[in-house]
């Protein structure tokens, strides 16, 4: 269970780390401010949803569909390290620059990608064990099967941001404009895709389990 405390600490990060790429971050990385807050949105969601609360089933589905509408966002952040690319990180020679701006801005990729993708798994943790506690299904059936819908959805969702170029907030604002083209992205190509990237959040899911487990096992 995540304390109070430890919520508000990730709130005035974020806080702060917003600011900082809105002030200092240019072009051609200021993407990464829409990006970060669009990933830190499930995060906050998933604050507010537990096995207990909402209480009102209606809130409680209400609140899982908006945290899936957003999810998507947090490790959609791992395709934006190719656009690491643009810092022409080899030399002529073929070995990495050493260029102090270089990796500044490396930095910064890395400083939104990772927190944000492990808090993302951590919310659907959350959101996982608070749908198999609220309906006392049987555990680790139950777990591996939402799981496994979440990642496939949310691999559906990465898709559609980074080759439609839709955010989810187009879906909110104006769903008939998105729709036609989502009809018609499904190929055997964007099959694969979907299939690696849901492998690559199940995969991270896992080791959060394994680290999580072996805390709980030394207590």
């Amino acid at each position: 269970m995540m304390t109070k405390k430890t919520k508000w600490i990730i709130r005035i990060c974020y806080g702060l780390g917003l600011l900082y790429i809105a002030l200092f971050v240019h072009q051609p990385y200021h993407f990464l401010l829409l990006n970060t807050f669009l990933a830190y949105i499930p995060i906050e969601i998933a604050f507010h949803i537990s096995p207990k609360y909402p209480r009102n089933t209606l809130l409680f589905w209400l609140g899982i569909v908006l945290w899936l509408l957003f999810y998507p966002n947090a490790p959609y952040l791992l395709t934006d390290l190719f656009h690491l690319s643009l810092l022409h990180p080899y030399a002529d020679t073929g070995l990495i620059r050493l260029s102090v701006s270089m990796w500044i801005y490396f930095i910064y990729m890395l400083l939104a990608v990772i927190p944000s993708v492990l808090l993302a798994m951590w919310s659907m943790m959350q959101v996982t064990k608070s749908i198999v506690r609220r309906y006392n299904m049987h555990k680790r059936f139950a777990e591996i099967s939402i799981v496994l819908i979440f990642t496939t959805l949310s691999s559906i969702g990465i898709f559609i941001g980074r080759f439609l170029r839709l955010h989810t907030i187009y879906l909110l604002i104006s769903p008939e404009w998105v729709l036609k083209p989502i009809f018609n992205m499904w190929s055997w190509q964007m099959l694969a895709f979907v299939c690696l990237m849901t492998l690559l959040q199940g995969v991270i899911y896992v080791v959060l389990r394994v680290i999580k487990n072996t805390k709980s096992s030394r207590r």
